[in-house]
């Protein structure tokens, strides 16, 4: 049985949150009024996940984050945003959270942003001797437009550099994460060409023509290409489309905390807070995402 922790001031949306998380028969739902009773149910249960409001009492979202990664880092924790909580659910992402949901969508990304994050996090966590000893690993992918490849393949490759740098499984979730934002934006926003707006006003509608798209001419022959490449210190991602790119830098600036409910900014948000560096080609349909081992 999966534990998840939520953790929130408001009675009201605690139970929206555990209501919408209870749809799951397999997960079990507890819940924690601040930050400072959340640190003790993570002791005393020691859940698969945390999902924390950011503004409370006692002990904020941010704190949470804090002592989470200090005192049991192997467990992921997702952030609760809403007005007013840019600035600190910015630097609580900066401090080791593994992705976040604007209270607003809850309803339609909740469940999709719990489960993505717990199937990275319990992906294998141990490393061999072999692989820690690597002097220099490439490899390259070719993927249709299939989101179970895209998915298998964002899980894949962060779980080969987390056994080489034998990283935590926090690093492990949070570099997941900004792979999945990387290649789905290749798949629905490159190749596909289905824009965020449509998802920001119509989540079904969105991925019914992503979906109707799959099938149809030009867009079902477009593949997604990938090269990954690592060694004892770097490690670079790159993944181009088939589409016809973007001028990026027309995106909103996703160091901006007032850019943190904009569907449009949330991955490449999501992609500088947990790469060192994130690079685009001219032509906007080939993105460079860059992890060093450590930090200079």
């Amino acid at each position: 049985m999966t534990t998840l922790l939520v953790v929130d001031d408001s009675p009201i949306d605690r139970r929206l949150a555990g209501g919408l998380l209870s749809k799951r028969a397999d997960w079990t739902i507890i819940y924690a009024a601040d930050g400072e009773e959340a640190m003790h149910k993570v002791r005393q249960f020691q859940p698969s996940l945390v999902l924390t409001d950011m503004q409370m009492p006692h002990r904020n979202g941010l704190d949470v984050v804090t002592d989470i990664r200090q005192t049991a880092s192997h467990i992921p924790v997702i952030l609760m945003t809403a007005m007013g909580s840019e600035e600190l659910a910015v630097q609580a992402l900066n401090r080791g959270a593994a992705s976040y949901v604007p209270k607003r969508s809850m309803v339609s990304n909740l469940l999709e942003t719990v489960s993505r994050v717990l199937a990275s996090s319990h992906d294998e966590k141990s490393h061999t001797s072999l692989m820690n000893r690597l002097g220099e690993r490439n490899e390259t992918f070719v993927l249709e437009n299939d989101l179970g490849l895209v998915m298998s393949l964002a899980r894949y490759l962060p779980r080969e550099m987390a056994q080489v740098w034998n990283f935590d499984n926090t690093d492990r979730v949070r570099a997941g994460t900004a792979l999945e934002e990387a290649l789905l934006n290749s798949l629905y926003h490159g190749n596909l060409e289905v824009s965020s707006k449509l998802k920001e006003e119509d989540n079904d509608a969105f991925h019914k023509l992503a979906s109707e798209r799959m099938s149809l001419s030009p867009y079902q022959e477009r593949r997604i290409h990938v090269r990954f490449s690592l060694t004892p210190l770097i490690a670079n991602f790159t993944i181009r489309d088939d589409g016809q790119g973007f001028d990026h830098s027309k995106l909103p600036d996703p160091t901006d905390p007032a850019n943190l409910e904009r569907p449009s900014g949330r991955g490449v948000l999501l992609m500088r807070a947990f790469m060192d560096e994130v690079k685009y080609n001219a032509t906007g349909n080939e993105v460079t995402l860059t992890r060093r081992r450590f930090k200079t």
